[in-house]
């Protein structure tokens, strides 16, 4: 077991590295604003950290898209690379260090851990089959060509089936290959290549993810790799833009370049060596960090505390490519992996085809204030649930949370302070607030323990529910005439509350924290001090405060819903201009002609009985105001009533689901759709939603096996 934070190695946060082929979403943003959450709230636990990303300026797509504009590569990376720059810091995403995998620094530390593994002899030499397009005489490597996924049938990319399946795909692996370039069948050829051989690492990689901390799907997803037959990793592509390999005999004369996937992950250290380099290493050291410290024989590395904040659908890089790929450098191994859920637009995929999305410049043209998003986006579900973004739900979760709790409280408290007493009252904390006080220390630390993101967010809000529970039972308004003494004694336990509720708050609503902390008469920035301050005394003197929130209005959604709408219908009338004409065939039962392939992965016996499929019975069925397809459910299901939130509001007549026999899946792990939370899932074929029910009579609760 590892020790609990703070501990006396350095710490880094890494997230994703953004690919620089497009504008960023709001659905981006979660890992990069839960990684700065959490590199905020070790840094308030008084752990060494620093935190760190860069643009990932390599492989195939951005060579095509760069093509197609006319442009180098490199510049066309660039241009996104230092976009992206600017918006991190517009959602006060603050890097320590954010560079790009393209630069110097990745460059000589992405060869450098190559030769290693050549050194180590984990590098060998294959022939393998080559997509080819003949048409042009050239090789297809990655996405240059796509096909159909050999494990699902999806249609798949030349390295990943982003549709179907999400694996990793092997150069030779697609089948029905097509060229991008020419949209001419694609040939095979045989080519020599460079592959990583994992199964060297394979023994190592089984005790690594025992070890590992973080999110359970991130600990439990690769072990269906590394337990069974570990596939080598070709690490070489037939394409001029990228990394040389570096040859056996030190000179970069391979004509090959590098995979996306070693220099992506590479820069994570690479960047945190550029940070050590600015502040210098007696301030931070990079190689206390990244560097393995244990003897050459041990099993398990020792180094810093390195923490990946990502997103699902890549787990299987960072637990089983990225860990051989350092164990073979002499590099440490990560702490922990965090893999969050997707993000939804209003109960939806976003679909940046179609144009359905929110991009990042739209949230920051609204004016609306950055912490706003960022206490939505952590505190909308469990990091690991999807998460729905909607103006709707971000107006709900504001109003409701953030003016009408936590605002509430601490205008209230800190205005009759200045009133009444000109700042803090000269009275002591009560045994009752300090406790309180205490035991939201011990949430935040457990939620940083537990990589629990959300539990940030939700601790300083929870503790001004408490307050103002608190001052609504004291009523100090009527204690100032009949008992003076007592009546100081309450307002002073809420300036205190108030003090560590901005220490509590700052690392999800930063710049909210911060005004707070000025509001209060505290010098400097409360980024800077430690945990412990939210138990000390504040100042005697502050000015009057003004409200930290302030409601979104219903008018000022309507308009950006409005504008999202007019994007969405524009994107797709130039999409169906390009359409093929004519409408989608039917085969006469009213469903599609072709139906989805059956998945070849199979699942075990012992995986299937971990899912408890229930009978249930639909109680009561009501829209949610504001989402176009979500209703909420109450489902008896025998032992007890859920509430869950399913996407029928319009396939089927709600006021007729009451009596509904259904099947759900009661296991499901929580989650929060449209600021409503979700404890289930309802089972339903095709996109009409057929509800699936029951031939017989069994009783809600019944198990189906």
């Amino acid at each position: 077991m590892h020790e609990e934070f703070p501990t006396d190695s350095p710490a880094v946060v890494t997230c994703g590295l953004p690919y620089a082929n497009g504008d960023l979403h709001v659905g981006h943003l979660r890992t990069y604003v839960s990684g700065d959450a959490y590199a905020r709230a070790l840094d308030r636990l008084g752990q060494s950290v620093a935190f760190v990303c860069g643009s990932d300026m390599h492989g195939t797509p951005i060579a095509v898209n760069a093509a197609e504009t006319g442009v180098d590569p490199e510049s066309f990376a660039l241009e996104y690379h230092e976009q992206y720059e600017e918006t991190f810091p517009a959602f006060n995403v603050e890097f320590d260090n954010y560079g790009h995998t393209h630069d110097a620094t990745n460059t000589e530390m992405t060869q450098s851990f190559v030769r290693s593994w050549i050194d180590g002899d984990h590098v060998f030499e294959k022939e393998i089959e080559v997509a080819w397009d003949a048409e042009t005489d050239q090789p297809l490597p990655d996405r240059f060509v796509e096909g159909t996924c050999p494990y699902c049938g999806e249609r798949a990319r030349g390295d990943e089936c982003d549709e179907g399946c999400q694996r990793h795909l092997e150069p030779g692996e697609i089948e029905e290959p097509v060229s991008t370039i020419t949209g001419n069948p694609a040939e095979y050829r045989t080519r020599p290549h460079k592959f990583l051989r994992l199964s060297d690492f394979q023994e190592y990689l089984q005790g690594f993810i025992d070890r590992l901390e973080g999110t359970d799907n991130a600990k439990n997803q690769p072990r269906e790799w590394i337990e069974g037959e570990l596939q080598d990793l070709c690490i070489t592509r037939d394409m001029d833009w990228g990394i040389d390999y570096p040859g056996e005999d030190g000179a970069d004369g391979e004509d090959l370049v590098l995979y996306v996937w070693v220099d992506a992950p590479i820069e994570y250290a690479s960047s945190t060596k550029q940070y050590s380099e600015r502040v210098g290493s007696e301030s931070y050291d990079w190689e206390a960090v990244w560097k393995d410290r244990s003897d050459p024989d041990s099993e398990r590395p020792e180094g810093g505390e390195i923490i990946h904040v990502i997103g699902h659908d890549i787990i299987q890089h960072h637990t089983v490519f990225w860990p051989a790929m350092l164990r073979g450098a002499g590099f440490t191994e990560p702490r922990a992996v965090m893999a969050c859920g997707f993000v939804n637009l209003d109960g939806e995929a976003f679909s940046t085809s179609r144009n359905r999305a929110v991009w990042a410049d739209d949230y920051i043209e609204s004016g609306l204030d950055p912490d706003l998003y960022r206490y939505h986006i952590v505190t909308g579900s469990e990091f690991t649930a999807d998460v729905d973004f909607s103006w709707d739900g971000l107006r709900e979760r504001v109003n409701n949370e953030l003016v009408g709790t936590l605002g509430n409280f601490l205008y209230r408290s800190l205005l009759f302070a200045e009133r009444n007493y000109d700042g803090t009252p000269n009275a002591a904390v009560s045994d009752e607030v300090e406790a309180e006080i205490e035991s939201a220390i011990e949430s935040f630390r457990e939620a940083v323990d537990d990589y629990r993101v959300r539990g940030l967010g939700r601790t300083p809000v929870e503790l001004a529910a408490f307050g103002n529970e608190y001052i609504q039972r004291h009523e100090p308004w009527k204690l100032t005439d009949e008992d003076p003494e007592k009546a100081a004694q309450v307002i002073r336990d809420c300036v205190q509350l108030s003090k560590a509720i901005a220490v509590l708050m700052e690392p999800v609503l930063p710049g909210k924290a911060d005004a707070l902390w000025t509001q209060l008469g505290e010098e400097g920035s409360v980024g800077d001090v430690a945990l412990d301050a939210a138990l000390s005394s504040p100042p005697e003197a502050f000015d009057a405060p003004a409200e930290l929130f302030e409601k979104i209005e219903d008018d000022r959604v309507e308009e950006l819903n409005r504008q999202l709408a007019e994007r969405v219908e524009a994107a797709g009338d130039d999409e169906s201009a390009d359409a093929d004409d004519g409408p989608e065939t039917d085969d006469g039962d009213g469903e599609p002609a072709d139906l989805e392939p059956i998945a070849d992965d199979r699942v075990s016996f012992e995986e299937f009985e971990d899912l408890d499929l229930r009978v249930g019975e639909i109680t009561t069925a009501d829209p949610i105001e504001g989402a176009d397809k979500l209703a909420k459910l109450e489902v008896d299901i025998g032992v007890e009533t859920r509430q869950i939130v399913a996407g029928i509001k319009q396939l089927h007549d709600l006021g007729e689901l009451p009596g509904t026999r259904i099947v759900i899946v009661a296991n499901l792990e929580q989650s929060e759709l449209f600021g409503v939370e979700s404890d289930g899932m309802l089972l339903a074929a095709g996109e009409k939603a057929d509800l699936l029910t029951t031939h017989g009579d069994a009783g809600p609760g019944t198990k189906i096996q």
